[in-house]
């Protein structure tokens, strides 16, 4: 989830130097930087959503003491567990005072000056995902560092299994999917959500990189045979759905939930079958 999506910014973070550390174990993190603990955290702060459900799941119960506000997944966790703020406003103080002894972030939904305050006094772990491979690069590193490499592992591979046991096939249909709206926002190349798509059978009918604002001149030239309104971070509804028909007549406009396109976690679990049942109802609609 994404609580300021207009600030989305590519970052080169630097590399946590620990020299006093160099016995301890070293882990890396998805920006090749090199992470230093002395054992497996007990004291962990996650400020991604999906990455904190991904957590719960690998049984790290006990060990989460600090969530976003954003990060609803499971919901008795989220009830029982301290909020450190929203993934791009954190509350830098609440976290000094949790005392965590590692924070695991994400390049694209934190804010750079944020975490970089926070790797002053303490590891941060950074994803950085923009395809299915990195998701389960993500999940297995992340299992090592947490000391639930098993676990994780048994993840990744269940992931893979069910993403190459449902191949939906390639459609000429072409898609634009919305994630905000006052200005409009719409997924580009080179995300998570993207390559999401394409395991869709779907063409993006946007070229531009990464989450362009447009404006309706740009999205009836795109000429989309699907519009696709995202629960999140923009919760559409079915009340947005006539807005987007008067729009491109002509197109497919359909309600698709947001978790199950920008979740890089655990609950890519569920994913393939969503995908597989959106495709079916596109190609039904469609003839």
């Amino acid at each position: 989830m994404m609580d300021n999506i207009a600030t989305f910014q590519h970052y080169n973070f630097p590399t946590l130097q620990l020299s006093n550390y160099i016995s301890m174990p070293k882990y890396s993190d998805q920006l090749n930087r090199e992470i230093n603990l002395p054992a497996a955290p007990n004291r962990i702060i996650s400020v991604v959503p999906s990455q904190t459900e991904l957590l719960f799941y690998l049984g790290l119960n006990e060990e989460i003491i600090g969530i976003t506000k954003f990060c609803i997944h499971p919901q008795d966790k989220f009830n029982v567990t301290a909020k450190v703020g929203g993934t791009k406003q954190l509350d830098i103080d609440k976290i000094r005072e949790l005392k965590p002894d590692l924070v695991i972030a994400n390049k694209e939904e934190n804010e750079r000056s944020q975490l970089e305050e926070l790797m002053t006094f303490c590891p941060v772990w950074i994803s950085d995902i923009s395809d299915l491979p990195g998701a389960i690069d993500m999940i297995e590193r992340i299992g090592i560092i947490v000391d639930r490499e098993i676990e994780a592992k048994v993840l990744g591979g269940a992931i893979a299994g069910l993403f190459n046991k449902v191949i939906i096939p390639s459609t000429n249909l072409r898609v634009a999917y919305l994630i905000w709206r006052k200005p409009y926002m719409v997924v580009g190349k080179n995300t998570f959500i993207d390559n999401m798509l394409q395991k869709c059978g779907l063409l993006n009918a946007f070229e531009l990189e990464r989450y362009p604002q447009v404006d309706n001149g740009m999205i009836i030239a795109a000429s989309p045979d699907v519009i696709l309104l995202s629960s999140e971070p923009y919760p559409f509804k079915n009340k947005h759905i006539d807005e987007f028909k008067k729009l491109v007549p002509g197109a497919i406009v359909k309600l698709v939930d947001g978790e199950l396109f920008s979740w890089y976690g655990s609950r890519l679990l569920h994913a393939p079958a969503y995908f597989e049942n959106l495709h079916k109802t596109l190609n039904s609609s469609k003839s």
